[in-house]
């Protein structure tokens, strides 16, 4: 079993004198180490860490004072208190030249056991909440270790939860959640959204004829021309699905939209990856749909993606490789309404539309007397 006393050194050329000090110091928590010279005492430092040193000031070779100077010269026992213990009075010269050396206490011969106790008692308690300290703050490093290495792992988790597997884009998960904040920073800013669709053309065949790890490969390469396109921080190219990717413009109008799209549908015709079932092209191409709002509290999220949905599904229709701009005509016919109702109960309805949308029509017509 460790022998977990804290050792106390007395350094004191007087041997009888020692085993007096000894017998002081008979305490349970504490092992008395003794030297009656300074080297003796300074390569037992060497060897034990100490919580406190009595040292007798006149020691033939080598005085108390010049064993605490080298004390005090080395980065491992610089910090251990030091008790001089003297059988002079105290002059002014004594008391500066030992403070000056490094005590931290003096104690007169002949030495009462009683005021010898209570002084040691007080730098062994201090060394102990010392260690205390010590550990408490090695506890903390490891903690705080532990929740960077945990930080860390999360955010990695985080980024792997919120990027697609193999493209390396973000995916499906993370444009909902930005497009749902696009959305309602373009509702309270009254700033245009945009949003483009894109599908890659004849991409089965594709597939069918050159294999699901080259079909891979091109997945690779779509996406990353697609994010070349944009150039904002708050612009978005995300795996939408399949071979589908969809942009999202937060503040972009439909003419910077469809400029924005022209410019993904050439950057994969530059690629010029060879495509022989293609009933486009001879290579890998994309058709793209656009859809374009400004939206107020009756429109619907939903509705505005499937507006790009149609778009592209439109491109594909007449002969794709094109970029087709859709229509929100549905948005204004969901609208035609509200001008005939005065403001302050517009706003009414409003709040009722985003919080019961399914039954606003059923209300309406109950208030309006239809």
């Amino acid at each position: 079993m460790n022998d977990v006393r804290i050792n106390i050194l007395i350094v004191d050329n007087n041997s009888d004198y020692l085993l007096v000090l000894q017998n002081y110091l008979e305490l349970d928590d504490c092992k008395i180490i003794t030297a009656r010279s300074g080297n003796e005492a300074l390569n037992l430092m060497r060897r034990y860490e100490f919580a406190l040193v009595l040292l007798d000031v006149l020691i033939p070779e080598m005085n108390g004072f010049e064993i605490a100077e080298r004390m005090r010269a080395s980065e491992r026992t610089k910090s251990i208190p030091i008790i001089f213990i003297t059988a002079n009075s105290l002059d002014q010269w004594s008391v500066f030249k030992g403070f000056e050396s490094g005590a931290v206490d003096y104690i007169l011969k002949p030495i009462k056991p009683v005021i010898l106790q209570s002084k040691v008692r007080v730098f062994l308690d201090l060394y102990q909440q010392k260690k205390l300290l010590l550990i408490q703050a090695e506890l903390l490093e490891s903690k705080v270790s532990e929740l960077l290495e945990l930080k860390e792992v999360n955010c990695h988790l985080e980024s792997i939860s919120a990027l697609d597997g193999l493209t390396g884009i973000p995916n499906r998960r993370t444009f909902d959640q930005f497009i749902g904040m696009g959305w309602k920073n373009a509702l309270r800013e009254q700033q245009p959204l945009s949003l483009i669709m894109a599908d890659i053309d004849n991409f089965k065949s594709y597939n069918d004829n050159y294999g699901h790890l080259q079909g891979d490969d091109c997945l690779v390469l779509v996406a990353k021309s697609l994010v070349s396109c944009i150039k904002r921080p708050n612009d978005l190219v995300a795996r939408y699905g399949g071979e589908e990717f969809i942009a999202l413009l937060p503040n972009t109008d439909k003419n910077g939209a469809l400029l924005v799209a022209e410019r993904m549908r050439k950057s994969i015709e530059r690629l010029a990856m060879k495509h022989d079932q293609s009933q486009v092209a001879d290579r890998v191409t994309i058709s793209l749909g656009v859809a374009e709002i400004i939206p107020q509290p009756f429109d619907s999220m939903a509705d505005f993606i499937k507006i790009a949905d149609n778009a592209l599904y439109a491109a594909k229709h007449e002969g794709r490789n094109i970029v087709h701009m859709g229509t929100n005509c549905q948005f204004k016919s969901n609208n035609l309404f509200l001008p005939k109702i005065p403001k302050s109960f517009r706003k009414i309805l409003e709040e009722v539309w985003l919080s019961k949308r399914g039954r606003v029509k059923t209300i309406l017509s109950e208030l309006l007397g239809a």
